[in-house]
């Protein structure tokens, strides 16, 4: 008697290993693909793959890209936040040792009962709010006051220049010195024209305000 049960006990250990060899050698294929949406064929980033068998995967990237080894017959998992899971059987039999796959997901829409915000607990109370509520000024009052034409030209003054008019300035500058390559530069102190601008400046009192 326990030289039988000596005998299945070696034939069970026996058939433990040979099952164990076969899953460790089972085929391995290196799985890659994209995770696109079922409408619009657009990317689906950062979303979870893994494997069912043993719950470890990966993350797609930023384009939806992914690749994860898998052996024959797994059964992979695809998940993402506003779209509903998908699953994908790895074939018994692949000729290669790579697959390629490209894997849609559905969005998920999820339905919310409408709610009701109210800011008073009670109706009556919104009389008694809306009677102290200081509005002041309202929006047309305040444009036309931001429009004044003493407060435009008072930020005017005080407004430096923007990078188009620095562009120009530079690009005027350096067509200057080109045009006058080779020659001396003109003295703006016997022009007549920057004279009568410096006098009417003078008179309207821009240089005082600079």
């Amino acid at each position: 008697m326990l030289k039988y049960s000596l005998t299945l006990i070696f034939i069970a250990l026996g058939l433990v290993s040979i099952n164990a060899q076969k899953d460790s050698t089972a085929h391995v294929v290196q799985v890659s693909g994209i995770i696109v949406t079922g409408d619009s064929l657009s990317p689906v980033p950062l979303s979870t793959v893994y494997r069912l068998r043993d719950m470890r995967g990966t993350v797609s990237d930023l384009v939806g890209f992914f690749s994860l080894p898998v052996k024959a017959g797994d059964t992979l998992v695809f998940s993402s936040i506003g779209h509903m899971p998908a699953e994908y059987i790895i074939p018994e039999i692949v000729k290669e040792n790579r697959l390629s796959l490209v894997q849609f997901l559905k969005q998920d829409t999820i339905l919310v009962d409408v709610a009701q915000v109210f800011p008073w607990p009670h109706p009556s109370k919104f009389k008694q709010e809306f009677l102290a509520l200081n509005t002041g000024m309202n929006e047309y009052e305040l444009g036309r006051k931001n429009l004044e034409a003493i407060l435009m030209y008072d930020r005017m003054t005080v407004m430096h220049a923007d990078g188009s008019e620095n562009y120009r300035r530079a690009v005027q500058q350096q067509a200057d010195k080109m045009y006058y390559s080779g020659q001396a530069n003109p003295i703006s102190l016997l022009n007549p024209i920057a004279w009568a601008k410096f006098i009417q400046s003078w008179r309207n009192g821009d240089l005082g305000r600079q």
